[in-house]
């Protein structure tokens, strides 16, 4: 065969494959959309939500998703980012740094449903916590820990050495050199690491089962005592997210609505995490423009 016919082989089948990965992205989507986007309303994102009567929305579970997704992130970049800085710059070879690699790569494979198990007896039962925001959080931060530490560490093991080398040449610190000159020019690879991990995050709804809980208290959004049980800044009081909502409403719903309420349910969700990539990349993209000094 020659290189030319193969060389159009090979690319008609790429061509062939990325067109049905992206048509069922958008199918997906299409039906997410259309099935759902015709609940939503005003009242549908800002009144609570009701387990018998029908016209309950999910003003408590929108919070919650993004109250989690922000707890779990103040707790998961810095440990992951610097895991990353760890095993890429101060890790020696060795069984040592083998054994903690070897450990990620297992961590990054367990199934949810086992993060949430793990949660609920260390983060619930021998906390004594009980149902919580933070236990959820923390359960998501071990689920997601490990893909911002590789990314981290790849990203970081991508930047050219001669950048580094050039930075230690002229006596500057290992550690300084790390933060403005290794950290900046990975910066964007590592922002999509993270973004993708937040999308994992406000997505996931098997380990907010366990460690999150099925309800939420009657939220007073006045209220900022973020000790007061009523108060939505409450770490410590059970938090049902909008994906573990939808999982509710679809096997245990006893409202006359339950199809309109999961379809929307749906919808919204989708678009929130289609907006939160955007936004975070935008803002990514400005953070990029001025750590680099490109325009």
């Amino acid at each position: 065969m020659k290189s030319k016919t193969a060389d159009r082989i090979a690319t008609g089948v790429f061509v062939a494959i990325a067109i049905i990965i992206v048509s069922i992205l958008v199918g997906l989507f299409s039906y997410i959309l259309v099935n759902g986007f015709k609940y939503i309303s005003w009242d549908f994102l800002t009144t609570p939500s009701s387990n018998i009567r029908a016209g309950g929305g999910i003003r408590d579970q929108l919070f919650n998703s993004f109250y989690i997704l922000l707890i779990t992130m103040i707790i998961a970049v810095p440990l992951g980012v610097g895991g990353g800085i760890y095993m890429a710059e101060y890790a020696k070879p060795g069984k040592l740094t083998d054994t903690i690699r070897s450990c990620i790569e297992v961590l990054a494979s367990l199934p949810s449903i086992v993060i949430g198990m793990f949660g609920l007896l260390v983060f619930v039962n021998v906390t004594g916590w009980g149902y919580t925001i933070l236990g959820g959080a923390l359960a998501l931060t071990v689920f997601n820990l490990p893909v911002i530490v590789r990314v981290s560490e790849d990203s970081i093991r991508t930047v050219p050495r001669d950048l580094k080398e050039a930075s230690l040449a002229l006596g500057i610190t290992h550690w300084h050199t790390i933060k403005t000159v290794l950290l900046p020019s990975a910066f964007p690879s590592i922002l999509t690491g993270i973004i993708l991990a937040a999308g994992r995050v406000f997505g996931e709804a098997a380990a907010l089962l366990f460690t999150a809980g099925l309800s939420t208290p009657r939220l007073d959004y006045a209220n900022w005592n973020p000790f007061s049980e009523q108060s939505p800044l409450n770490i410590f009081r059970p938090a049902e997210t909008l994906a573990v909502h939808i999982w509710s409403v679809n096997t245990q719903g006893l409202i006359p609505d339950v199809e309109a309420v999961s379809n929307g349910s749906a919808a919204v969700l989708v678009i929130s995490v289609l907006l939160f990539n955007l936004l975070a990349r935008w803002i990514g993209s400005i953070i990029t423009k001025k750590i680099t000094a490109t325009k």
